[in-house]
């Protein structure tokens, strides 16, 4: 096992952690700010009350997706199979919803490449590393 690479891929894998803790804050917290409702191209105060429970479910995901993502990462000195398990769960999951925004519109690129990079560069760099291998 390589440890600088799986220092590298801890480290993406938490940003990508942050990342989602910070969606989580926009779409559950703070959604109907016109600051963060402009961010997501809603249109309107009335528009985003209308989308509210939708985004507040959402930040939700997005929260449970970092917390097991992060969990992994601060558990990779205490169990290894725990660590693992929760990294591929939470940063896979994020790669894949990221896939799945990317294909779903032309319009949710740039969002689904911030969200999803992160995750995946870490997941390569665990990969690399040995320790998924």
């Amino acid at each position: 096992m390589n440890p600088a690479l799986l220092v590298i891929g801890a480290i993406f894998v938490s940003i990508a952690a942050l990342l989602h803790v910070y969606i989580f804050t926009l779409e559950s917290v703070n959604w109907t700010k016109p600051a963060t409702w402009r961010i997501f191209g809603i249109r309107s105060q009335a528009d985003a009350e209308t989308i509210k429970p939708m985004a507040f479910n959402q930040g939700f995901y997005n929260l449970f997706l970092a917390v097991e993502a992060g969990l992994g990462v601060a558990l990779l000195a205490v169990s290894l199979p725990v660590a693992i398990t929760l990294i591929v769960v939470g940063a896979g999951s994020m790669v894949l919803a990221a896939l799945v925004l990317l294909l779903s519109s032309k319009t949710t690129r740039r969002s689904a490449l911030i969200q999803g990079v992160p995750p995946f560069i870490g997941l390569l760099f665990l990969l690399v590393s040995g320790l998924l291998g």
